[in-house]
């Protein structure tokens, strides 16, 4: 995930924590927040209650990759919050916890199927 992309200050977490609006379920919860930036940013936040170093990082990894390869609407900074049950879950299960979150929020971005058949 290049710099850019990445909630890098305390300043910046702070204004998401504060003014954003929240989405939850069982193993994320998501605060987003309008940035009027042509990119989003992300942020995350993985607590020791997840588990020790290795646990938190493999949730932060998981999380970066399953936003890597999800459309998302630009203009916005995103903070997951990873829950204690994110550490037990598997790659596919978080993936549509983060995707159910994205949806209802709004943020995922509505692929058209413009393909043309050939014949």
């Amino acid at each position: 995930m290049p710099r850019e992309e990445r909630l890098t200050k305390r300043q910046q977490y702070a204004l998401v924590y504060s003014q954003g609006r929240s989405w939850v379920n069982s193993l994320v919860v998501m605060k987003a927040l309008p940035n009027g930036f042509t990119l989003s940013r992300y942020g995350f936040s993985v607590s020791r209650q997840i588990g020790k170093a290795v646990a938190r990082n493999r949730v932060k990894r998981l999380l970066r990759e399953i936003l890597r390869l999800t459309p998302l609407e630009v203009g916005w900074d995103i903070i997951f919050i990873a829950r204690p049950m994110a550490s037990t879950a598997d790659y596919a299960t978080l993936r549509e916890s983060v995707r159910g979150l994205l949806l209802r929020a709004g943020l995922l971005k509505t692929v058209e199927n413009n393909s043309s058949r050939v014949n």
